[in-house]
């Protein structure tokens, strides 16, 4: 199995399988002399842990990661760093009556038909328990930020579980961490909260939307064709599990826009550059413009789920069948650490290009 890893210069690799021993990520050009330690990447490994609260999957995982190489001393030696994140509540039996049938919305089908087999105990290399490494290599990536970018700021939080969106009216950055949510809008947390316990007492799900905005980043980042901000953003947003839309900016309403309306208007005062909107989500021409980007990606229902649905088995036959264990009425819910670690590589990523072509250079206004 190729691709397995992204990135150009900040290169992330993940590995590892959902019910295997460990999972865990290769990161490769991270620059020398950095302070990085554990406890550097752990807090936002936390953040994504599963069995955290009564809305999430209970598989009980500590998410623990070790550092094996790239750093001496405390500091970033500018080698691969090794990654390494213990499995501890693996559950394999209770994926044992789907050894030979293929679960209705999951991988499992396009899994056999591309490699003649597949690892069916949690999904292997298909399951959403992949992300951690992510969200690990997403910590590494934050740290060189603060170093090399330090007005950088990232924030995920959801706005939408199923047709309950939030009140943008009540939008407050201070409670997306005050509730199990990562809810900007207070007010609604209640309705969620409700919702949530009625479908995982039918044994259903349901989908959701997040968006992640990051402030500070600077203009200039990105290439105009094949090197576009917006399109690394959309397609590192659209690799992770579950994930069926991304939009930057206006997104998919900009179809229904008029040019007078969708424009983001330029001025320049007092020696600094503004804009009247920030439709564009901060990228034009795949080139960030300084503004906030703003990104939003859809996930789909968890297709786990107790409702029995019809599918068939390696040899054809038809069978129906519900699916057993542990998982998430709404996996969009852990999703917000892993689609903000995303947008933190891919920025890095971008900033190292950028530094390697074009050093200090660049357009001045005024």
């Amino acid at each position: 199995m190729s691709f397995n890893t992204f990135g150009r210069l900040f290169r992330v690799t993940t590995w590892g399988e959902s019910h295997g021993y460990a999972i865990g990520a290769t990161i490769d050009g991270c620059p020398p002399g950095i302070e990085l330690t554990e406890e550097d990447i752990q807090p936002w490994l936390d953040k994504r842990r599963p069995g955290q609260s009564k809305f999430t999957t209970q598989r009980k995982e500590s998410d623990t990661v070790k550092i094996y190489s790239g750093t001496f001393e405390g500091l970033t030696t500018g080698t691969p760093i090794q990654l390494l994140i213990e499995n501890q509540d693996q559950k394999s039996k209770d994926y044992s009556e789907i050894a030979n049938t293929f679960r209705p919305g999951h991988a499992d089908l396009t899994y056999y038909l591309k490699y003649g087999l597949r690892d069916y105990k949690g999904g292997g290399r298909s399951s959403a328990r992949e992300t951690a490494s992510r969200v690990a290599a997403g910590g590494i990536a934050r740290k060189i930020l603060r170093a090399l970018a330090p007005n950088i700021q990232i924030n995920g939080y959801l706005t939408q579980i199923g047709k309950l969106a939030i009140d943008s009216n009540n939008f407050s950055i201070e409670s997306i961490e005050e509730n199990d949510f990562w809810c900007p809008d207070q007010n609604i947390v209640k309705y969620w909260e409700k919702y949530i316990k009625k479908l995982r007492k039918e044994g259903n799900s349901v989908g959701a939307m997040i968006e992640i905005v990051a402030s500070g980043v600077p203009a200039g980042l990105g290439a105009p064709i094949y090197g576009k901000m917006d399109a690394d953003l959309a397609s590192g947003l659209m690799s992770i599990n579950a994930v069926k839309g991304v939009e930057i900016g206006l997104g998919m309403k900009a179809s229904e826009a008029e040019g007078t309306e969708n424009a983001d208007e330029i001025f320049y005062k007092k020696d600094k550059l503004y804009f009247s909107s920030n439709n564009a989500g901060g990228v034009l021409g795949g080139i960030t413009t300084g503004q906030d980007l703003i990104m939003r990606f859809s996930v789909k229902p968890t297709s786990s789920i107790l409702t029995k649905k019809k599918s068939i088995t390696k040899d054809g036959t038809e069978k129906t069948l519900s699916t057993k264990g542990r998982h998430d009425p709404c996996v969009g819910i852990r999703a917000v650490p892993v689609g903000e670690a995303m947008v933190a590589c891919i920025i890095l990523d971008h900033i190292l290009l950028n530094r390697g072509q074009i050093g200090s250079v660049r357009g001045e206004i005024g």
